[in-house]
């Protein structure tokens, strides 16, 4: 089954939630931390997504951000989530993907 199209009304805030697979953690030290604000904020920049708001957890985050545009969120959360589970896979010498499905 196709998953149902998310809503995005650009100008309008979202709160948008991601999950680490299995709700195992996404951050084990505090680079990690450091690594994906660094590759949020790159992404945000680059497709159009203010970020207002956010709280980060060992296995999940939170962010408030509002889309400049329809494909904002899923273009930023794509590549932040392709460039972090690159970066801890390797770091702590594993596979897999770290993230739950929306």
């Amino acid at each position: 089954m196709a998953r149902l199209p998310r809503y995005v009304m650009p100008g309008q805030p979202q709160h948008i939630i991601q999950r680490g697979n299995n709700r195992q953690i996404i951050f084990a030290a505090d680079a990690d931390y450091q690594f994906f604000r660094d590759a949020l904020v790159g992404a945000s920049r680059k497709h159009g997504l203010q970020i207002h708001v956010y709280v980060w957890m060992t296995s999940h985050i939170h962010l408030l951000a509002t889309p400049q545009f329809e494909n904002s969120i899923s273009m930023v959360i794509q590549s932040v989530a392709r460039k972090y589970e690159q970066y801890f896979n390797y770091t702590y010498q594993r596979s897999g993907t770290r993230w739950e499905g929306r």
